[in-house]
């Protein structure tokens, strides 16, 4: 999720488990902490491929936090000790500060290496969007709240707990959402008549109530969008993948074999300027994905290729905000046209390939 919601929510967990005796700096405290598991962004592991996939690793291990919130809540105890609460009322509060950061993180879409050093794909649970107003507002409030009139006294309190309450159960019914969304992607498939390879489904922005859905087929993928206020069948956009033509060439590539790894091969390749730009379909939408790389660089007869060694962010278009209006009117009338494949990375192919 987005630094703000972290910080909140950690900010809020600590106040409500230590606000009675810290007051004020619980909220400050917690802020702090809850944030810390995203400092390894500052880490720089090579080029962009690897940025995107070792961020979220070893700083988001439920190992690694575990027992790094034990060795700091020694030290908190050795050279700042507070005698009013016990030891393990302070190891279960910072350790619960950074815990709800990493799970919270796995409900997005992005991937959260959760079992670091195991090397099991990352968890991308995907029910919600990286900012979820739903979700951070009522944190963001009890915090702000918490700051002005203090914890020690009932009130401070109780807010933490209420929004703690109500962030967690809408948490909770995003995956209503997420089962709604894979129900209606399968009833589209079988009526198509497609056997897709993989299927992914997650939340558009701000909300968890229209849904993108995309299903891979070999060299084509299928993606559309499903409203909780959809009677229809969904419907599905055929666009083009191309696997076929750019994996054999990328198969040497240690950047492609981490890619197919992290995003679980949602992947799209698009031969632009003479460069396979190889897509996360997962993070963004057709025509406004954010993590695109080009890993190899294609010869006159298209199909020499030579790899890229330290891989580089390909420029994205941004999203217009005319697109989210649009979004925002499919999510209350499924008759309200959008067109994906117009939205979609023109592509030139050479003639010898298919």
């Amino acid at each position: 999720m987005d630094s703000i919601t972290q910080a909140v929510l950690g900010a809020s967990v600590q106040g409500a488990l230590l606000g009675r005796w810290q007051g004020r700096k619980a909220l400050l405290y917690g802020a702090m902490l809850g944030t810390l598991p995203d400092m390894d962004v500052v880490l720089d592991y090579g080029d962009a491929v690897a940025d995107m996939t070792y961020h979220r690793g070893f700083s988001h291990s439920l190992l690694v936090l575990s027992v790094f919130s034990v060795l700091l809540a020694w030290a908190v105890r050795r050279f700042r000790p507070h005698l009013q609460y016990s030891g393990m009322r302070l190891w279960f509060c910072i350790w619960l500060v950074l815990t709800t950061h990493v799970l919270l993180d796995a409900f997005t879409t992005y991937g959260t290496q959760l079992f670091w050093p195991l090397t099991t794909p990352p968890v991308a649970i995907s029910s919600i969007f990286i900012i979820d107003p739903v979700y951070s507002l009522p944190l963001l409030l009890a915090v702000m709240a918490g700051l002005i009139t203090g914890l020690k006294k009932r009130t401070g309190l109780r807010l933490q707990y209420a929004a703690l309450a109500f962030s967690g159960l809408y948490l909770a019914s995003t995956l209503a959402g997420k089962q709604m969304a894979d129900h209606r992607l399968a009833q589209a498939l079988d009526n198509a008549g497609i056997q897709s390879q993989a299927t992914f489904t997650s939340p558009t922005p701000f909300n968890t109530v229209l849904w993108r859905v995309v299903a891979v087929d070999g060299d084509d993928y299928y993606e559309g969008l499903v409203s909780w206020f959809d009677r229809q069948p969904v419907q599905l956009e055929r666009l083009p993948r191309h696997a076929s033509a750019a994996q054999p060439l990328l198969q040497d590539s240690p950047q492609h074999q981490r890619l197919r790894w992290f995003t679980g091969d949602l992947l799209r390749y698009d031969l632009i300027d003479d460069q396979w730009v190889v897509t996360d379909l997962r993070l963004g939408m057709t025509g406004y994905h954010p993590f695109r790389f080009a890993l190899a660089t294609v010869g006159p007869n298209g199909q020499d290729a030579e790899l890229v060694e330290f891989a580089e962010l390909w420029p994205a278009p941004s999203a217009e905000l005319r697109a989210l209006t649009s979004l925002r009117r499919r999510a209350l009338d499924e008759h309200y046209p959008i067109s994906l494949a117009s939205l979609a990375e023109p592509l030139t192919l050479p003639p010898t390939l298919p």
